[in-house]
């Protein structure tokens, strides 16, 4: 099945299906509102995805069905005599704040797997910690404090504490993370929002990212995870619960161990396409650009099956 779901054509449309996203976010950037640039991004991506020859289910997306409409967990779409029968992972506006901002590194992301292999995540946060490739297995584990996971890195790579950098999205939630980092001093790299990009930076040696390490959302843990799967690293995360509305949620999602630790082929079970396209100009991708009458876009497109990573840059006309 992972031979056929990955077929050639379906890359090139998880590229389509994240640039006409981008660029109806874009035309929101920098003006100030959160709700109609993540609307315009998920109603351009679900009209793009419901013109695929595909028989698609969301499982990873922006809330549950009372929160229509966004493209919310079950929702189908796609035609159901598609050829392809996918599970879907999407977040069609990866930095509300940053677009309505006009900030860095807002992305239209999204990812595709076989039927029922992608883990079915609820809305609702998540432990993370992520490294790239060319490590031993285990050397990160959520378990350790930061410290103790930097240690482990630094000793692999062969470097001192010091050189490392991690990133951490800059929240008052992760103060303790950041006074575990300080301790071993190593570098600090905070960021506003965008933790899927926050994960990818660790597997891109020129972001100079080497460790990702926080709390943020699940739906951009399995996110992250397709893109990992595709170039390589290592991931574990666990569900974080606030209160018993977010414990039905993952009831009702089929999650029945709550205190499980997941790695990142138990949250992405087969080979997976990941797809993401710049908003706004940022360490991975440039933004969204009009200029001699054209709209230029930068796209990321990852292919697990193939362990291939292309940009491809397009340009249509205004």
């Amino acid at each position: 099945m992972s031979s056929e779901v990955l077929d050639r054509s379906l890359v090139l449309d998880a590229v389509r299906v994240t640039e006409i996203a981008a660029i109806a976010a874009w035309k929101m950037v920098g003006r100030g509102d959160e709700k109609e640039a993540d609307q315009a991004a998920v109603d351009a991506m679900r009209t793009a995805l419901n013109d695929l020859d595909i028989d698609g289910e969301i499982v990873i997306g922006e809330g549950e069905r009372d929160e229509a409409p966004m493209l919310y967990i079950g929702e189908k779409v796609g035609k159901p005599s598609g050829k392809f029968k996918i599970d879907i992972a999407l977040d069609p506006l990866e930095g509300t704040t940053l677009t309505a901002k006009a900030m860095a590194n807002a992305l239209a992301v999204m990812a595709w797997a076989p039927k029922g292999t992608m883990l079915n995540a609820p809305d609702t946060y998540m432990d993370k910690i992520a490294c790239g490739p060319g490590y031993p297995a285990g050397v990160i584990d959520l378990d350790k404090s930061p410290a103790d996971n930097v240690k482990a890195l630094a000793k692999a790579k062969g470097v001192p504490p010091e050189e490392l950098t991690v990133c951490v999205l800059d929240r008052p939630r992760h103060a303790d993370i950041i006074a575990s980092l300080r301790s071993v001093g190593c570098r600090i790299y905070l960021i506003t929002d965008g933790d899927v990009a926050g994960v990818m930076n660790t597997a891109d040696p020129s972001t100079g990212v080497d460790l990702y390490v926080g709390q943020g959302g699940a739906p951009e843990g399995v996110l992250a995870c397709a893109a990992l799967k595709c170039v390589g690293g290592q991931f574990q995360g666990r569900l974080v619960f606030r209160n018993a509305d977010e414990r039905a949620r993952a009831a009702r999602v089929g999650i029945k161990d709550l205190d499980r630790k997941y790695d990142l082929h138990e949250m992405v079970r087969a080979d997976a396409i990941f797809a993401a396209t710049g908003v706004t100009d940022g360490a991975l991708l440039d933004g969204v650009k009009v200029k001699d009458g054209f709209v230029h876009t930068h796209t990321l497109v990852l292919n697990s099956a193939t362990r291939t990573a292309r940009e491809v840059r397009m340009k249509r006309p205004v």
